[in-house]
């Protein structure tokens, strides 16, 4: 187990950043995407899912990746913006994060992928559905929360119990998490979006944080969305800091934010 020393506490990302999100997409999210929204009203952006241990040890993935955030951060619309990460080696997700880390505002830890590739490496929403794995999610956000500059955020599916899920997210908190993001469907590879998000453990999960005492971890609701009255009759029921936005911004990238 690698011994990370504290530094200081990163600072959370302002409130009103977390509104109006456009949410990590594989093979969309990347900067001209990202301005588009940012130009419509998105209030933050992430990027697709960077994979950990790609960034590490290959070159030619690595520079793709950081010539776009570069670019990005030249650009004024192109900042905030969150770099997610896909992973489940605690060592192998920090040095990905520490290389990301001078080019964006905070850090993502994916583990809501649905995808069957997802499933093979066992990362993504696979990797909170056991709670023996949980004491490895908590090492990973607790080790990135010890050792980057930058805030660390969560985004989770449900677990195989929606329940779980609540738990889960309260220990994340207190591993350090500063935004815990939640798309309110279970994971499926085939099934992904089939049926309504069941937003009530968004708020669940907001309850449970301030149940605990904690103040220091914004929830963000993610699912349901198609419009602006959407989205604020998302942020309405669920009392959530923000609302995140995924596949209708690829029809629609302004979303009537604007």
């Amino acid at each position: 187990m690698s011994l990370h020393i504290p530094g200081p506490v990163p600072v959370p990302l302002p409130v009103a950043c977390l509104r109006f999100i456009a949410a990590p997409m594989v093979k969309q999210s990347d900067l001209p995407f990202r301005l588009q929204t940012r130009m419509h009203g998105a209030t933050l952006t992430y990027t697709q899912m960077y994979m950990a241990n790609r960034l590490v040890n290959d070159e030619i993935y690595r520079e793709r990746h950081l010539t776009d955030l570069r670019r990005g951060a030249t650009l004024e619309l192109g900042r905030p913006v969150v770099a997610q990460l896909g992973g489940n080696d605690p060592d192998v997700v920090c040095a990905a994060a520490r290389i990301l880390q001078p080019y964006v505002d905070a850090v993502d830890l994916n583990l809501g992928c649905p995808q069957e590739h997802a499933c093979e490496a066992h990362i993504g929403g696979y990797l909170i559905q056991a709670r023996r794995d949980w004491p490895l999610v908590e090492r990973i956000v607790s080790n990135l929360a010890s050792s980057l500059a930058v805030p660390v955020h969560v985004k989770l599916r449900l677990c195989s119990t929606a329940p779980m899920t609540v738990e889960l997210a309260v220990r994340l908190a207190r591993a350090g998490a500063s935004v815990i993001a939640l798309h309110a469907r279970h994971v499926s590879a085939k099934r992904r979006r089939h049926g309504p998000a069941e937003l009530q453990w968004v708020s669940a999960i907001r309850e449970a944080l301030v149940a605990e005492g904690i103040s220091t971890t914004s929830v963000v609701s993610n699912g349901n969305v198609r419009t602006l009255m959407d989205c604020n009759t998302n942020l309405a029921s669920t009392g959530a800091a923000g609302v995140m936005v995924g596949e209708t911004l690829l029809g629609n990238p302004w979303c009537e934010w604007a």
